[in-house]
């Protein structure tokens, strides 16, 4: 089932908590010069244009990265998450939004490289033209979980997995669980980082009692939520599992949790920061 389009949903709440912690694990990663990985099982077409009908349709930027656009002073852990937005906006005019690929892009240095993957037949095409000619960037049109499969371990042994299906079909949050758990067994070391929302809280219940069962230790938990749980339909939250997480993460989200709620959603918006396994 390949129906979901981001361009609907780019630089919403969700996207604005997936990335800042995408920008934090690979800025951390970045402290020390060995070469290190990131890794996209589910990449998009890589930027998006926020002017687009696709976009102004849902108007779901205006609620997430737009209210953080008219910020005039905001916590310097924000910096690298918005420096990866700004280098697609001139004059300081928030057109374009970067997909998980060109905030990791905004990230690699020199000796670094990415792995994306994307099966959608309309979306592909447009993410081989986004980093065309990139020799840091290799694509492939196949599903994601079997590409990371195959890709691990690293040759760097030091890196990034994403992984952020658009949970379209039940069985994506148990396949969620299964690649972690094969790719955990072929590369300990690295960062895993799984985006999920929340539309039905006890698909997530659900998943994170299944990631704990793993066996797997440091996993922690990151969750921005705009509006209370509900069984109406709509996302009302979103989060990370983050396994390996550098160890400033936790320090760096205790600030910006609390300024993301108050900027995004401050009379509704909750936020979650615990973990799920301990070291």
């Amino acid at each position: 089932m390949l129906s979901y389009r981001h361009s609907f949903h780019a630089g919403n709440h969700a996207d604005v908590i997936k990335h800042i912690v995408q920008s934090l694990i690979l800025s951390a990663l970045r402290q020390k010069e060995k070469p290190f990985v990131y890794h996209d099982t589910h990449s998009g077409v890589g930027r998006y244009d926020l002017t687009h009908e696709w976009s102004e349709k849902t108007g779901e930027y205006k609620l997430g990265i737009g209210r953080l656009w008219q910020q005039e002073q905001l916590p310097e852990e924000l910096t690298s998450y918005l420096s990866a937005i700004k280098t697609l906006n001139q004059d300081n005019e928030l057109q374009f939004y970067p997909g998980s690929p060109r905030v990791a892009r905004s990230h690699l240095r020199q000796q670094d490289r990415m792995v994306l993957t994307e099966l959608h037949p309309s979306d592909y095409p447009l993410l081989q033209q986004e980093f065309h000619r990139d020799r840091q960037v290799s694509i492939f049109k196949e599903d994601g979980f079997k590409r990371l499969k195959a890709s691990l371990p690293p040759k760097e042994r030091r890196g990034l997995v994403l992984i952020d299906p658009p949970y379209e079909l039940a069985k994506e949050y148990r396949d969620v669980v299964q690649a972690l758990y094969q790719a955990y067994k072929r590369w300990a070391t690295g960062i895993y980082a799984v985006w999920y929302p929340v539309v039905n809280r006890c698909d997530i219940d659900d998943m994170v009692e299944s990631i704990k069962g793993l066996g797997i230790r440091k996993i922690l938990q990151i969750e921005l939520g705009v509006t209370p749980d509900t069984n109406e339909r709509g996302m009302t939250a979103s989060g990370m599992i983050v396994i390996n997480p550098p160890w400033k993460l936790e320090q760096q989200m205790q600030t910006i949790l609390p300024y993301l709620k108050k900027t995004i959603a401050p009379a509704t918006g909750h936020y979650t920061l615990d973990w799920v396994v301990p070291e």
